[in-house]
């Protein structure tokens, strides 16, 4: 039985952090001795909103950072295949291939599009950017991917693949797999303000590579129950970012439910509450952070892991690009013409 793939990836615009994990990351790890895994650092993607000359003159950085991070969680170098996105050319030939598959009404309705829109600052939405999950399909199926662990903001962009996919097996025959959008468990993680999820562009986001005193830094300053002015005054604990993080980060759940359940009494403060959070996140992160450090002693492995993987994706794309435009009868419309041309010209 041929061995399912698995694809999924990040745009490389800053490092990874806990959102990131819960999000797809931690997917990532758990399936990756499963599936045959390809690990996409969508720099093409990055362009739909972050495409200044100084956006792009960070990829290399970033592609390093995030690539480090992922190794640092736990993704296992000799079982995951990374790639950069816009070193393999025939990914934006399968993408012209896709886009005819997929209405323009049926891509407004894509609810993270306009939110991408809007967090970029930008008053009207950009071609590339309603045409993302055209380009997300032509990443998803270039590698014939069964699965995709993906966050919540990329569910509907997954579904998007799914209808293209079949689409296309419909008109030119079977081709393609029909991907599985793989759920996690923690739908979402809000930032550390209480405001908005956890995002690099608001700066409320808590990393996997900070240090153990940032952690305990940003813990401290961490939005919690807005109404509660005293550890004396019973406390929510429901949509309190800090207990979200307790259920979501702390190993120690006998001590989450006992502090919960002072909360609602007001029987404990806000800064012990934090303080436990401080000490299981950095529980959670001290493993990744030695991981981390033992990768970045290896001068020039990222870089040989990146380019190694790119090498071989390209093998995989190109091969399937050719399955794609045979399907279609792109290839022998050509070569019937060719064929004819070289008849005539031995008269």
């Amino acid at each position: 039985m041929t061995t399912q793939r698995m694809l999924t990836g990040d745009r490389p615009t800053g490092k990874l952090h806990l959102g990131h994990y819960v999000g797809s990351l931690a997917n990532r790890v758990r399936l990756q001795h499963r599936y045959e895994t390809f690990l996409i650092l969508a720099d093409l993607h990055m362009l739909t909103t972050a495409n200044r000359a100084d956006d792009i003159a960070r990829v290399t950085g970033n592609v390093r950072e995030q690539v480090l991070d992922a190794l640092a969680a736990g993704i296992d170098p000799a079982r995951a295949t990374f790639y950069l996105q816009s070193a393999i050319g025939e990914v934006a030939e399968l993408n012209t291939l896709l886009q005819s598959l997929v209405t323009v009404p049926r891509l407004q309705r894509v609810p993270s599009l306009k939110e991408m829109s809007r967090a970029a600052g930008e008053a009207e939405m950009s071609y590339a950017l309603l045409g993302y999950p055209v380009l997300q399909a032509a990443d998803i199926l270039c590698v014939k991917a069964h699965a995709v662990p993906v966050g919540q903001d990329n569910h509907a962009h997954v579904e998007v693949t799914r209808e293209i996919a079949r689409r296309f097996n419909h008109l030119y025959g079977e081709t393609f797999p029909v991907p599985e959008l793989v759920r996690s468990d923690v739908t979402s993680l809000i930032g550390t303000d209480g405001r908005a999820k956890m995002s690099k562009s608001l700066d409320n986001a808590i990393y996997l590579s900070d240090s153990a005193d940032d952690v305990r830094r940003k813990v401290a300053g961490m939005f919690t129950d807005p109404n509660r002015i005293r550890p004396d005054v019973p406390g929510r604990v429901e949509g309190n970012p800090v207990f979200e993080y307790h259920r979501a980060f702390n190993d120690d759940h006998a001590q989450v439910a006992e502090l919960e359940a002072r909360y609602r009494e007001g029987r404990v403060g806000d800064v012990e509450v934090k303080q436990a959070l401080a000490a299981a996140l950095n529980r959670f992160l001290d493993p990744m952070r030695e991981r981390r450090n033992r990768y970045e002693q290896q001068s020039g492995l990222v870089e040989e892991i990146v380019v190694t993987g790119t090498e071989r994706t390209r093998q995989v794309v190109r091969q399937v690009v050719f399955e794609a435009r045979k399907a279609m009868g792109l290839a022998g419309a050509y070569n019937r013409l060719r064929r004819t041309a070289e008849r005539h010209a031995r008269r």
